[in-house]
């Protein structure tokens, strides 16, 4: 979740010595915040069904976090929101408040997890279908997790992160899709939003900043049917596409290794795509 949009890329903020490189035994600590973080969205997802409400959906997460993993929901109360988790539905890009509607088969829903524990966050978002959904949403939904993935690949030791948001927006344009610019992944670790932040579509300047091995952040584009354009609503969360097309999007948390990355929210049955 992120509720800010980017800052500009000539803030001090995106200078080197204001991101976070962690300790080995800090990694560690964002490795179990990360697979408690997936562990809750491989319990909520077989609950994703026609005729739940996205409410219900947060009281079984809520309560898997609290009274299962002894962890606390980092979404709530954060800046105000309400709720325990974000559940966006078909044309909301992100920050969506779970309430009292009912999911209907044919809607596509990305609910967005994070978990505090010892003081680490883990995040990571899935998108699932509700009951049978048209192939146009299904490819879209795919395209976009594709894009993560592709996102994910290029981090290493070395690499500008600019390649990573750049990589991203040439697989989904070159896929009719459109990449949201408004909001970006971001660094993370003992705080819920931390520098660098990522983005993933192409910007010089995010090349100043190089990936060095222990740097955690999150990659999570937001994909439109439509156009890129996004819309707050009044509640000053929830967020659309100007077109009311619809959107998708896809997050894990990675960790920059000596060699590559670590994705640490990986779900349980979850492979890297070939």
């Amino acid at each position: 979740m992120q509720h800010d949009q980017p800052a500009t890329l000539d803030s001090p903020a995106l200078r080197r010595g204001a991101i976070s490189v962690k300790t080995p035994a800090e990694q560690e600590s964002m490795r179990i915040a990360g697979r408690l973080t997936a562990e809750v969205l491989d319990v909520v997802g077989p609950r994703v069904v026609p005729g739940i409400t996205t409410d219900e959906l947060d009281g079984l997460c809520h309560r898997h976090i609290v009274e299962t993993q002894r962890a606390v929901p980092a979404p709530l109360g954060y800046r105000g929101f309400p709720k325990s988790i974000c559940t966006s539905v078909n044309h909301v890009v992100c920050h969506g408040i779970p309430g009292d509607k009912r999911l209907r088969s044919g809607d596509i829903v990305n609910v967005d997890v994070t978990v505090i524990h010892d003081g680490f966050h883990g995040d990571s978002s899935r998108m699932f279908g509700v009951g049978k959904i048209a192939p146009a949403a299904q490819r879209l939904i795919d395209v976009t997790y594709q894009a993560m993935w592709h996102g994910i690949r290029v981090v290493g030791p070395g690499v500008p992160l600019g390649r990573v948001g750049a990589t991203i927006q040439r697989y989904v344009e070159s896929n009719h899709y459109s990449v949201v610019r408004d909001f970006c992944g971001h660094g993370i670790g003992r705080g819920f939003h931390e520098d660098p932040q990522v983005l993933h579509y192409y910007e010089p300047k995010s090349d100043r900043i190089v990936l060095e091995p222990g740097m955690t952040f999150t990659i999570e584009p937001m994909v439109n049917l439509g156009r890129p354009e996004v819309r707050i609503l009044p509640d000053g969360w929830t967020t659309i596409t100007r077109d009311h097309s619809l959107s998708a999007q896809w997050e894990h948390t990675v960790l920059v290794t000596e060699s590559g990355c670590e994705v640490l929210t990986l779900g349980a049955a979850e492979r890297p795509p070939a």
